[in-house]
């Protein structure tokens, strides 16, 4: 797995005001999405395109009973794995909302009314898998932030990189760099397993839920002088309409 190396676990707090990890450095590569769309990077786009879900593939595929993550994680039950990722993201939007959110209320009655299978297996889900959390230069060479990782259902992160919030060039391309289809076909053929479409699309109707608990968190501290990084206040702006509209299409509620 491309991923930058953890030496150290500093769980003092008191140090950088939270627990922190100093992880190696992997120098000469490339992170932002937008380089990928022009310039010398475009060449490799369909290449790293395909290379982001052999990854993401690998990262389902790996065994979880010998994880020392087991040991400090809880371990969803199938059936329950939906329900404990849509309870914590609803808690985050009671929480951090600023203004009334109905399109996302009557997105949340839609997915407890509409539950997905149960997961097919319980596998490692990064969480925040999409184009601008890996560096890059003709491959990938690592894949970063995974802070948000867990167990649950693969549908999970395959849906999130789905996510139009992440189509960067606008052209309908996951990440702005490969066809939804294709992404597909590339996941199942390093996995060996097939997607399942239901799942797949209550997961995308989730990602829009979850995509808004952050932009709304983001609004609120910047709001509230607890973060200060102009980048929180510019995403907040740009994209709390946008997830509303994307969730709207998601349910078929949009042309």
């Amino acid at each position: 797995m491309p991923v930058p190396r953890a030496f150290w676990l500093e769980t003092d707090p008191t140090l950088l005001e939270r627990p922190f990890t100093v992880m190696e450095r992997i120098d000469g590569c490339e992170a932002q999405f937008q380089a990928l769309l022009d310039g010398p990077y475009a060449a490799h786009r369909d290449a790293i395109g395909r290379r982001m879900y052999e990854i993401l593939g690998d990262i389902a595929t790996t065994p979880i009973d010998h994880l020392p993550a087991r040991e400090v994680v809880d371990v969803p039950t199938p059936d329950a794995c939906w329900t404990r990722e849509l309870d914590y993201w609803e808690r985050v939007i009671d929480d951090n909302e600023l203004e009334p959110q109905p399109i996302m209320r009557a997105g949340i009655r839609w997915l407890r009314r509409n539950p997905p299978p149960p997961a097919p297996r319980i596998t490692v889900v990064h969480g925040d898998y999409r184009t601008g959390n890996f560096l890059y230069r003709d491959d990938i060479f690592g894949i970063l932030d995974w802070e948000m990782a867990h167990f649950g259902d693969p549908h999970e992160d395959l849906a999130w990189s789905f996510l139009k919030s992440w189509h960067w060039a606008k052209d309908g391309k996951a990440g702005g760099v490969i066809d939804r289809d294709a992404a597909i076909r590339v996941w199942e053929a390093r996995t060996g397993w097939r997607v399942d479409p239901t799942a797949l699309h209550w997961w995308e109707v989730f990602s829009n839920v979850k995509a808004q608990g952050i932009w709304l968190t983001s609004a609120k501290e910047f709001g509230e002088g607890r973060a200060s990084d102009l980048l929180m206040a510019f995403s907040a702006y740009w994209l709390i309409n946008s997830q509303d509209k994307y969730l709207l299409e998601a349910l078929g509620r949009l042309g």
